[in-house]
């Protein structure tokens, strides 16, 4: 089955030209022009991904995000004519895997979308054989079952955060650099891409597993060098 896609952009001309580059990938497209629609086809439709403007009409699409991610895993890409960094990483806060920023070239935009279904494809097919279940005290990953859990109590990690926390689990003792994480995420594809949406994303782990930012237990800040997981 072609993976569906939503686009919802308030830029008529915008997301009739991004639909049709999909089209020709041959994924199925959804277009939409505001935040009511939107969250209409959340709520009625199977999506695999959405490509979400940020400034929709009736409502902004952080606030969009937010509402899909309260009950969907599915990669969400924004979309937005800000450079502001605050803006970048409000998104991510907020549960998007990626974004984009205006103008931008229809050809990244699909690396972009192939690249985010691909891990979320992967990250529920479960794992290659030979992949295993990790510990570290109360924190437990199984890699095989793509679950992962904190003193026995589930934690609902997206595809990211997951990739994030398997590759500390496999360099356990070790230190990390931002670099390598982003390249276990994204892979080669972006390796211009700037690597501090890293440490929203470590920041939102420590979140659900309930650890301290200022004195965690598990993930360790190395200033200047990386992160490690440790007990």
């Amino acid at each position: 089955m072609n993976e569906t896609i939503l686009i919802a952009d308030d830029e008529t001309q915008l997301t009739a030209l991004v639909a049709l580059y999909l089209e020709n990938e041959g994924y199925r497209v959804i277009q939409c022009h505001n935040a009511a629609e939107a969250l209409h086809f959340v709520r009625t439709t199977h999506l695999d991904l959405v490509l979400l403007d940020v400034m929709l009409p009736d409502e902004n699409g952080f606030s969009v995000c937010r509402k899909i991610r309260q009950q969907h895993r599915y990669p969400v890409i924004l979309l937005t004519a800000c450079t502001a960094q605050s803006d970048k990483i409000t998104g991510l806060s907020l549960g998007s895997d990626d974004y984009i920023t205006k103008p931008f070239l229809p050809l990244e935009m699909v690396a972009r979308v192939k690249a985010q279904l691909r891990r979320y494809i992967c990250y529920n097919e479960g794992a290659s054989p030979g992949h295993q279940v990790f510990q570290c005290g109360g924190l437990v990953l199984d890699d095989t079952g793509h679950t992962c859990t904190m003193n026995g109590r589930l934690l609902y990690l997206t595809p990211t955060e997951f990739i994030i926390l398997r590759t500390l689990f496999q360099h356990m003792g070790s230190v990390v650099s931002a670099e390598q994480l982003f390249h276990a995420v994204w892979g080669k594809e972006y390796f211009s891409r700037e690597t501090n949406t890293i440490p929203v994303h470590i920041r939102h782990l420590r979140r659900k597993m309930g650890d301290s930012c200022d004195h965690p237990k598990y993930i360790r800040t190395v200033w200047g060098h990386g992160y490690k997981l440790e007990e």
